[in-house]
């Protein structure tokens, strides 16, 4: 690995743990993790959209977002435990050459069954931000983990947040192919950037494919903290999914009527709350992340109990929007704290277990937040995103 004196990565070397992690590669990693995980999102703001364009009702456009989701969740399970197996560099490189391809899949879908079959192989394929993760906590000396894990979550959290903005204006512009097509010339410059500033990763571990898949139930049930951390990121994950999938058809609909450049709008909200995930991450190194994942949870609660007992007001859902992306992430950070120390030889399965759990939520969320909207509308979202808090609250107090 390449001192961070030195002004370029060299490509090739192999990964070891060391106080001097050069910046470069470090912004590499947080890059790489929000260009790739954006690729979940840009549909979003465009649901209103695609809908019309495929002439789809809301809960079949609302396929979209939740076969990416699901995806996603998937690819966590059952391809980021290859981590510890395989040098984490190559399953990067080959994840991001189907994650182009995937999207320009999407790009050019004629039909509705195509843009879905393409939606699961970009959540499939996006799972390449979920080695991202663990290499930067690999990577990193202990004593700083929380902090650079952190900022590559800082970087994966923007393209999550980010990635709504751009796709909502671009859309509004030259249409929901463009955003697609963009998103692909990204990933095809990232792939070159990391094939290039990527160092090798030694195998922590010679299972096999069947072993290792068995190995996460077995991590479960050793590993008390490892299903609290799962289950409470799942919960929060439902009303963070719930929020952001249906917030395009809220803001669409009368008396709003706004556009998908307004639903994009939204993500600066969120993305003013991912600039604390370094902090967040610093603040779990220094004084213990239960406090802070309490205090994650405990926002998350307050901001969507504001939306469903107060005014329908936009001023309002953009505060809200910041104050639970940022417990949001503060909680996720700080979880990824406590599992990454678990076992040292299994992060990327550790990883898997806690990041596949969130996405069943956000899948979870994306699903039963549309089935609110249809039966309630957006109190009805918003009361069902204060629930779920509540439950990881409530999952994080219990002794």
């Amino acid at each position: 690995m390449q001192s961070s004196s030195s002004p370029s990565l060299l490509a090739g070397a192999t990964a070891a743990p060391s106080p001097a992690l050069s910046h470069a590669l470090v912004l590499l990693l947080a890059s790489g993790a929000g260009l790739s995980v954006a690729g979940l999102y840009y549909a979003q703001p465009m649901l209103a959209g695609l809908a019309a364009q495929f002439g789809a009702g809301s809960a079949e456009i609302g396929l979209v977002p939740t076969l990416t989701q699901l995806g996603y969740a998937a690819g966590i399970l059952l391809l980021a435990p290859l981590g510890d197996r395989y040098d984490r560099r190559r399953i990067i490189l080959i994840k991001s050459v189907a994650l182009l391809l995937a999207l320009l899949l999407a790009a050019l879908a004629p039909q509705l069954w195509v843009l879905w079959l393409a939606s699961a192989a970009i959540g499939l394929s996006a799972t390449l931000a979920q080695d991202l993760v663990p290499a930067a906590a690999t990577l990193a000396p202990e004593s700083q983990r929380g902090k650079t894990v952190g900022t590559v979550m800082t970087g994966l959290l923007l393209g999550i947040l980010l990635s709504r903005v751009v796709a909502g204006a671009l859309a509004q512009q030259l249409g929901w192919r463009a955003v697609f097509g963009v998103a692909a010339l990204s990933i095809a410059a990232l792939t070159l950037l990391l094939w290039r500033g990527l160092p090798r990763f030694a195998p922590t571990t010679q299972l096999s494919y069947g072993a290792l898949l068995a190995s996460l139930g077995s991590l479960l049930r050793r590993h008390r903290e490892l299903r609290r951390a799962a289950l409470a990121q799942g919960l929060l994950a439902i009303g963070f999914s719930a929020f952001w999938s249906t917030l395009a058809l809220m803001l669409s609909q009368p008396p709003l009527n706004l556009g998908s450049a307004a639903a994009g709008a939204f993500g600066l909200a969120g993305a003013a709350g991912a600039l604390a995930a370094p902090l967040a991450g610093s603040l779990a190194d220094r004084r213990g992340p239960q406090r802070v994942i309490r205090l994650g949870a405990s926002l998350v609660l307050a901001s969507f109990l504001a939306m469903a007992l107060g005014p329908q007001s936009l001023w309002l859902v953009a505060g809200a929007a910041l104050l639970f992306d940022l417990g949001f992430q503060a909680s996720l950070v700080s979880h990824q704290s406590i599992v990454y120390g678990i076992e040292p030889a299994a992060r990327s399965r550790l990883n898997a277990v806690l990041i596949g759990a969130m996405f069943i939520g956000m899948s979870g969320g994306a699903w039963l937040g549309g089935l609110a909207m249809g039966q309630f509308g957006w109190r009805g979202v918003c009361t069902l995103a204060a629930l779920s808090a509540a439950a990881a609250l409530a999952v994080r107090l219990r002794r």
